[in-house]
């Protein structure tokens, strides 16, 4: 047996036995870093013309061949350069992260670390040291620069060289905005600016995904390529490289299946830890005024995003066992108008009132706060007094400005939200997460995807089982997933009469896949309340989730997806706008007879033409198991397992 200290040594022994140094003057200098398990291998060394280039291979198979490192530009010469000295220093880490809230209650937090400081030769323009610090997890691997505090500093424009020279013509899929991302495409048919996430596929059991993780000053991540290569480099603006100079993370993350990649942790655990005392951030569900106004229910009730509908909607999640009330836009007076004063306009004393009353019902209500107002007011007193006000959290939308304008504002609101007990969702093409979550745990969700019921565009099946490879890779996203009432009749938003191309079962099934420390319902309790299996289904998600697994799925096909809570096993399925059986695994199951609740689409299910078509049933099942399950096209499936403990 190995004890946690000899254990601790043994990974410092084997992380530096993986760095192979070679004569620093040498056209030859090679070090090598190993992932903890020995199968992912990062090699770094000099090219052809003496200039540092990294490459990742897997069990020995190519994946990023020889690629640029470092920095340079027009009026100076690469850093590092081909005759800069080179010190090679290794480590290890093997520790544990326990987030607050996530995907599961614990997460291994181990990798191998190696760090090179180079140093230029004296006369030498631009900064005179650099150290490029590389880390490799069991999942994928990380690269960021740092200038050093004693570099002495003689030309400030530079561009960033890092490159991913993919070892073939792989398949790509990558965010774009507020629309279905981009993609499949070949490597070399992609030309110009991408935005992360990149998500790639090399064969059936080799996937990475590029993004970055903990930006703290500068542009967020943008990708670019010329048509016919199979490269990508960093396009971001120009880095000011500068004593004290700290670049994000660049993040290659790695599976044998995608949905290893959606399971993976690794861009939070390159973000620092949190400073400060974050016991009060619960994550939940959510319901919300924006999609119900102006429903009309069969009693003559007509909801709008005033105080009787907000009661009878905190009333709603109460009863549900859900945590929040969202109010949206205009609740203090038209958004985009300069003159809304979002702590005394519109229907703020209602606002105040509804408050109150989810203090009484354990209902948070959160506050819709435009970019408009956020600037034409002091942002620092406004969201004190939301705090005071004993708000639950903001939610942000349109925020202006250059990307990295927004994400130093981002920064700024986070914070602030923070200090005054807030949680924050933003909205409307935010900047990417890059794992703020783990240094900011009130930072539960974004819209960095197309959200679903949103700008009066259809949101087709297939976007959902592609967005979860791609978007939800960079972290938590508030798509808005939960219809029940698929028709848009006169049931929903006065101003929305789009169908939703889905099954009621799928859209239960997607609040689950989706990744979020508030999942946001859209529809009425009415509607939730014609399908009481699977409301049932979303009130058993409570969060934190103790554990969280990607059980089966295919970029743009379909997913399945397994979340843990302290009463049952939650499982859900969803497919594109293909029909689907799917044999489930319930190999997680710990040892025992269980009883499992099966809500399936119906015999003639359709997204199209049968939506709301669905069927439940009742088994007996034990670990080891295999549930063989029919998705309709564009439709789902839900399954909750009780343990034996909660019967």
């Amino acid at each position: 047996m190995i004890t946690m200290k000899k254990q601790s040594f043994y990974f410092s022994l084997m992380a530096c036995l993986a760095i192979v140094f070679c004569s620093c003057n040498s056209s030859t200098t090679k070090f090598q870093l190993f992932s903890p398990d020995g199968e992912l291998a990062l090699s770094v060394e000099k090219d052809s013309v003496g200039l540092y280039v990294y490459s990742l291979t897997d069990k020995d198979e190519e994946l990023i061949s020889a690629s640029r490192i470092g920095f340079g530009g027009m009026l100076q010469d690469a850093i590092p350069g081909a005759d800069w000295q080179v010190t090679a220093s290794a480590s290890s880490h093997n520790g544990v992260w326990k987030p607050l809230w996530g995907k599961r209650a614990e997460v291994k937090d181990r990798y191998n670390e190696l760090i090179l400081s180079f140093q230029a030769p004296k006369g030498k323009v631009g900064v005179d040291q650099i150290q490029v610090v590389f880390r490799a997890y069991e999942d994928g691997v990380a690269l960021r620069y740092i200038v050093p505090e004693s570099a002495k500093q003689r030309e400030d424009l530079c561009e960033e060289y890092t490159q991913y020279n993919f070892a073939g013509d792989y398949t790509a899929w990558f965010y774009n905005g507020e629309l279905h991302n981009l993609g499949p495409d070949r490597l070399s048919e992609v030309e110009g600016e991408r935005q992360p996430v990149m998500t790639i596929q090399v064969n059936e059991h080799q996937f990475m995904a590029l993004h970055e993780a903990d930006l703290r000053t500068g542009e967020p991540l943008v990708l670019s390529s010329l048509k016919g290569e199979t490269s990508f480099k960093v396009a971001s603006k120009p880095a000011r490289l500068e004593p004290g100079y700290l670049s994000a993370w660049r993040v290659i993350l790695h599976g044998h299946t995608p949905g290893e990649m959606v399971d993976s942790h690794l861009i939070e655990l390159l973000n620092p830890e949190p400073a400060g005392d974050f016991s009060w951030v619960k994550p939940g569900i959510a319901v919300w005024d924006w999609r119900i106004n102006g429903a009309i229910t069969n009693d003559g009730f007509t909801y709008t995003m005033t105080y009787p509908s907000w009661v009878r909607m905190v009333d709603f999640a109460a009863e549900q066992g859900f945590k929040y009330l969202v109010l949206d836009a205009n609740w203090y007076g038209p958004e985009f108008d300069s003159k809304s004063d979002p702590l005394s306009g519109g229907k703020v004393n209602d606002v105040k009132r509804i408050l109150a009353y989810g203090k009484e019902k354990g209902i948070g209500i959160w506050l819709y706060l435009n970019d408009v107002g956020g600037r034409q007011f002091p942002i620092e007193e406004t969201l004190k007094q939301y705090g005071e006000w004993g708000a639950a959290g903001v939610k942000y939308g349109f925020m202006n400005g250059t990307p990295e304008e927004k994400n130093a504002r981002t920064q700024l609101i986070t914070r602030l939200c923070a200090e005054n007990k807030l949680l924050i969702d933003f909205h409307d093409g935010p900047v990417h997460p890059y794992g703020q979550m783990r240094t900011w745990p009130n930072a539960v969700t974004r819209e960095y995807c197309q959200a679903q019921l949103d700008a009066h565009r259809v949101f087709e099946p297939k976007t959902f089982v592609t967005s979860v490879f791609v978007n939800m890779l960079a972290g938590p996203l508030d798509m808005n997933n939960g219809m029940f009432d698929l028709r848009q009749g006169p049931t929903t938003r006065v101003d929305e009469n789009k169908p939703v191309p889905s099954t009621v079962v799928s859209e239960a099934a997607r609040t689950l896949i989706t990744f979020s420390g508030v999942t946001i319902l859209p529809d009425i309790p009415e509607m939730y309340h014609k399908y009481p299996e699977l409301l049932s289904f979303l009130s058993a998600q409570q969060m934190p989730w103790k554990k969280s697994r990607t059980l089966m799925g295919e970029i743009g096909a379909h997913i399945v997806m397994m979340r843990e809570t302290d009463k049952d096993y939650l499982i859900a399925a969803a497919t594109n706008e293909e029909s689907r059986t799917l044999s489930i695994p319930l190999s997680f199951l710990p040892e025992g007879i269980y009883t499992v609740q099966l809500m399936l689409d119906g015999d003639n299910a359709h997204y199209l033409t049968n939506r709301e078509s669905y069927q439940v049933e009742t088994r007996e099942v034990k670990s080891g198991d295999t549930l063989s399950v029919k998705l309709a096209p564009g439709g789902g499936a839900c399954l909750r397992i009780r343990k034996a403990s909660a019967h």
